[in-house]
């Protein structure tokens, strides 16, 4: 089983993935014939946290609702995940530290 830090640190780095996308299709909004950029994201077989893959799509044209939204989730996901990753730690001290 993954350790719930490798998990949140796939997290955080999904929704790092999702801030640059959402980003970079905001600053591209007046690029004539622009495709913007998709994310996907899947999970990774057993649990052990997610996978991001970057695709175009398929027309031009900006989508500035989705691309704000985007970026809201990606904050609200970064933050989740930091709060998981500080639990972990905190957990994974105290136990240390009972163990001395």
């Amino acid at each position: 089983m993954a350790s719930i830090l490798s998990i949140a640190s796939s997290g955080l780095q999904a929704a790092e993935s999702r801030l640059q996308s959402s980003a970079h299709n905001i600053a591209n909004l007046q690029t004539e014939g622009f495709h913007r950029q998709e994310l996907r994201q899947q999970a990774l077989a057993g649990g052990s946290g997610v996978e991001t893959t970057i695709g175009r799509a398929p027309e031009a044209g900006p989508a500035l609702e989705a691309d704000v939204v985007d970026q809201l989730a990606a904050k609200n996901a970064f933050l989740a995940n930091l709060a998981v990753f500080r639990t972990g730690d905190r957990v994974l001290g105290t136990l240390l530290d009972s163990e001395a």
